[in-house]
């Protein structure tokens, strides 16, 4: 059973992840989050130091979010490439629908984690490896039960996967267009296909 005081740092947490995640770091006050949390000044700064330190721990909660979907999605594939496929499939309409207000975390807090957020930048550094070395994982798996071609560089796929996913998402939330983002994940699934697959 969680305590009060853990269910109040755990709403601060959740509802300033949503408003960090669409305004960034710099368009979100204090009065906002006392705003969306209902509470006082002293029952958030009861629980955090200044606003640095709740930015740090909504990007870990959207992250954590993000993960635990894809995770869920990936778990039921049987071979490599459906779960490549499942990766993709879990961002299309990611610019409509997410988890957490606003998009891809990962994408928005980079736009604004500069060097007077160092812990904030060392959050982000974590969470792209995490991702990539995760798709490493799957690519690798998918060499070794002949699934993805043996000449394929891991590493090099990884970043192309996820670069094209966070910026097909990059330009679809800056033009507006939902479907931008759609037809670039089905180009991207043609890319498995004719480059990865064996």
């Amino acid at each position: 059973m969680e305590t009060k005081a853990e269910k109040t740092r755990a709403l601060i947490i959740e509802k300033a992840a949503h408003l960090f995640n669409k305004k960034g770091f710099h368009g979100t006050s204090m009065s906002d989050i006392l705003e969306v949390t209902r509470l006082a000044k002293g029952g958030v700064y009861g629980h955090f130091k200044s606003k640095e330190d709740i930015i740090e721990a909504a990007f870990d909660y959207s992250f954590t979010k993000v993960i635990s979907e894809l995770v869920v999605r990936i778990r039921v594939c049987d071979n490599a490439i459906d779960k490549l496929f499942a990766i993709i499939d879990y961002y299309y309409n990611y610019t409509l629908q997410s988890p957490i207000e606003g998009g891809c975390p990962i994408l928005n807090y980079s736009s604004f984690a500069d060097d007077s957020l160092p812990n904030l930048k060392q959050l982000l550094n974590k969470a792209s490896r995490q991702m990539l070395d995760s798709l490493v994982q799957i690519i690798e798996k998918g060499q070794k039960y002949n699934q993805i071609k043996p000449s394929i560089q891991a590493s090099l796929a990884a970043d192309i996967l996820y670069s094209r996913i966070e910026g097909a998402i990059m330009l679809s939330k800056a033009t507006g267009d939902p479907m931008k983002l759609n037809r670039l994940l089905d180009e991207l699934k043609s890319y498995i296909i004719s480059t990865l697959k064996i």
